[in-house]
């Protein structure tokens, strides 16, 4: 009996091996994120907040509105967009920021020459569990500059959201400046 050299695969075979080896090389990519997942800790503590109580302080431009809301999870997940939307775990953002570790504050600095809106990203942590994050972004072009800063510190008691702020100047080209600041109180 003679053994035949060349083993045949049939494309079926050959199709499954292809996407079980994606699906493998792209969960073990979203498990191991080269920076602090900012994006995926707002929406875990958003969904905990689903139903609570909020004191909010609006400020547009100086002028001051104060009310009291409950929000639903999709709420606060439009109200925390801006540390949604400052995720730098994206592949054009891959070694793009420093990252660094002094006493128990994580940071993310963009590297000189690179380019990206937020500039930095800062998490402070006490006993493994993240107490506060806050980030700085800014982007300016030939029409417009614009500058943020966000914060969001938590509760040690409850381990939910405390309080956080938003705020964002903006200034177009032959326009007056103009700032806008969040502020939110969960009601304990």
């Amino acid at each position: 009996m003679k053994l035949n050299s060349k083993i045949r695969f049939s494309p079926i075979f050959l199709v499954l091996i292809a996407l079980w080896s994606c699906g493998e090389i792209s969960n073990t990519e979203t498990q191991k994120l080269p920076y602090f997942d900012l994006k995926g800790f707002v929406k875990i503590e958003a969904e905990k907040l689903d139903g609570e109580n909020v004191f909010l302080t609006t400020r547009i431009n100086g002028v001051e509105n104060r009310e009291e809301k409950v929000l639903t999870g999709s709420e606060w997940l439009e109200e925390f967009d801006t540390f949604i939307q400052s995720d730098i775990n994206k592949p054009s953002l891959y070694q793009s920021y420093d990252t660094q570790v002094k006493n128990n504050i994580l940071f993310h600095t963009i590297m000189e020459g690179a380019k990206g809106k937020v500039k930095e990203i800062r998490i402070t942590y006490i006993d493994d569990k993240v107490v506060s994050a806050t980030l700085k972004s800014s982007e300016e072009n030939l029409f417009y500059k614009t500058s943020t800063i966000a914060e969001l510190y938590m509760n040690n008691l409850t381990q939910k959201v405390d309080h956080y702020s938003i705020e964002t100047t903006q200034k177009i080209w032959f326009l007056k400046a103009s700032n806008i600041k969040i502020m939110g109180a969960i009601k304990s």
